[in-house]
């Protein structure tokens, strides 16, 4: 298949790899085309770079899936990306894949796909694939790693699929099968997107600390792409706006950093059945004098209410 376009510029959010090492698949099989590749960080992409991009131009967009959305700093940085306006774009995602036996099992990406599609469409760029990739399942934060036979095989598997596709988009094919097949089930999970996106993220940033292992050398620090992590009291300190993106604890050269699982459910466990009770009980008291308390829009009221207090206490403990 003989490619359409000229220059590639590829964009990625990642905290482990995983979306990163897609993006050089993908730039890799556009080398062997003689397609001019630019490939950065969200974090590290200045305008000025698409200056020397020559003729028709694609772009691609890809990303590590949190909480069956696209992490927030990566949905801010689309809204407001407005360089080489009106191309050819693509938004990828990897997303928790995983393998049973020799069948390797898709995950899940909510709304991670369809939310920056309509942003961007919305902004006046043209769509021409979305592209989930199931890459191994590595929120060490909350579960163990997969063993290395397995990463193996399905890095294999998809690398693989993912030169196949970059074939057809390349030759100016639109590529959407994937990212249809999951997708009732997809709809299903998008109201976990929003209750991870508006709570569980902050409750999550919260759990990370380093242990005794810690050295204060301050790699940490200095790798973190939305400077969330500072040092306090000679210890690194995890701050709210902590995307859990897990990119400290896989450069931190000692293995320092891990999450206050016990806490975080201890913590989960009080609110639920200690705090929950006590705010409804309050707020109801609080709004008997509304009218019509018993509609859903009060419902909504009182149950965000609620949450957002339960955040704030997740966040002060």
């Amino acid at each position: 298949m003989k490619p359409v376009y000229s220059s590639l510029l590829l964009i990625y959010y990642s905290g482990t790899g995983n979306s990163k090492r897609v993006c050089e698949w993908i730039a890799e099989k556009a080398g062997e085309s003689g397609i001019t590749t630019i490939i950065c960080s969200y974090d590290q992409f200045k305008p000025e770079m698409v200056s020397c991009l020559p003729g028709r131009k694609l772009i691609g967009f890809f990303s590590a899936t949190h909480g069956f959305n696209l992490p927030h700093s990566m949905l801010k940085f689309m809204l407001k990306f407005n360089a080489l306006k009106g191309s050819d774009i693509f938004i990828g995602n990897t997303r928790a894949g995983m393998k049973l036996s020799k069948i390797f099992l898709p995950g899940l990406s909510g709304i991670a796909l369809f939310l920056p599609a309509l942003i961007m469409l919305i902004k006046g760029y043209k769509i021409r694939s979305l592209y989930p990739v199931d890459l191994p399942s590595n929120w060490i934060s909350l579960h163990p790693g997969l063993k290395k036979k397995v990463i193996r095989s399905m890095f294999d598997h998809y690398r693989l699929l993912t030169q196949e596709y970059t074939a057809k988009i390349l030759s100016g094919k639109k590529v959407f099968l994937k990212a249809f097949i999951m997708f009732p089930l997809d709809i299903l999970v998008a109201p976990l997107a929003a209750g991870y996106y508006f709570f569980g993220r902050y409750i999550l940033a919260k759990s990370f600390i380093a242990n005794e292992h810690c050295d204060n050398c301050g790699l940490c620090i200095s790798q973190c792409p939305i400077q969330s992590v500072v040092m306090s009291g000679d210890r690194p300190f995890w701050k709210l706006t902590c995307e859990s993106c897990m990119k400290c604890m896989n450069y931190c050269p000692k293995r320092a950093i891990e999450t206050a699982h016990s806490f975080f459910f201890a913590m989960l466990f009080l609110f639920i059945f200690l705090l929950a009770p006590v705010l409804s009980k309050s707020l109801s008291g609080l709004f008997d004098i509304i009218p019509g308390k018993a509609s859903a829009g009060f419902m909504l009221i009182h149950t965000i209410v609620k949450w957002t207090i339960g955040v704030m206490v997740f966040a002060i403990a």
